[in-house]
């Protein structure tokens, strides 16, 4: 089963996607989240390029956990999304991934200007890759339909 991952911001979405498998999580692209909302024609393109069968977003909780308005403005835009591509959708914990994405981007010899370009593909795959390991763990969140 082939999976999506998105890092859904106000400005951009990172994306990666899974192998096959299903095992192994990797940077895609990183598209312009203002423009989405009304012309969803680019993630199409991949949900469709990809043979793309669940879409994983990364849920913004607070540190305890818990869903406050970011959340809950990406679970609402996420859901509309679905429903109109046509392809169910998970919700997956996406605390600390950007913080994350940038840490092994540094490490990695990029300096910060150049991996502002990255850093958002890449927090989706450290999301997706973090649910592919769930999945794997038997902890597997449920997939649902797009009208969330």
């Amino acid at each position: 089963m082939r999976l999506l991952g998105l890092d859904v911001g106000d400005a951009r979405v990172g994306v990666a996607v899974s192998d096959p498998s299903g095992s192994v999580a990797t940077p895609v692209s990183v598209l312009d989240a203002r423009t989405l909302d009304g012309d969803l024609r680019p993630l199409a393109r991949l949900v469709e390029e990809y043979e793309v069968e669940a879409i994983v977003v990364g849920l913004p909780l607070t540190l305890a956990g818990e869903e406050g308005p970011q959340a809950r403005a990406v679970r609402e835009r996420a859901g509309r999304w679905s429903a109109r591509l046509g392809v169910p959708l998970v919700f997956a914990d996406e605390r600390l991934t950007t913080s994350q994405a940038r840490r092994s981007l540094s490490e990695a010899g990029l300096e910060e200007r150049a991996s502002r370009k990255v850093v958002d593909m890449v927090a989706a795959a450290l999301i997706l890759q973090g649910y592919l390991g769930s999945r794997r763990d038997g902890d597997e969140p449920p997939v649902h339909g797009g009208d969330e």
